[in-house]
């Protein structure tokens, strides 16, 4: 199985299948779980959800989450306090899963 340049999966998942000494051929691994599956799942819930936040919050998730910004330096960025950032992250993160787990159940 391999990649083509238009980034369709081509070949057969038994053809070439090693086998490795645990036999973790791509035929025994196919119905186990997925975790990046579980995560993307997991962004499909919170997605739309990012959109209903003030802009402050979206900024403050990705300046956090995506940006790697310790609270101090998102702090100085926003122009807040460090403990007002951290507030911030609390209450929008609880947002969030309350909201999320309101999808799943």
């Amino acid at each position: 199985m391999y990649i083509t340049d238009d980034g369709q999966v081509a070949g057969s998942c038994e053809a070439g299948a090693a086998i490795d000494d645990d036999d973790n051929s791509s035929m025994t691994t196919l119905g186990t779980e997925d975790q990046l599956l579980e995560q993307l799942e997991g962004w499909a819930d919170v997605a739309p959800l990012l959109r209903t936040l003030p802009e402050r919050e979206r900024l403050l998730l990705y300046y956090r989450f995506v940006a790697g910004m310790p609270q101090s330096q998102i702090a100085q960025k926003l122009g807040i306090s460090q403990m007002h950032v951290s507030r911030l992250l609390s209450r929008t993160l609880q947002t969030l899963r309350t909201a999320v787990s309101g999808v799943d159940g």
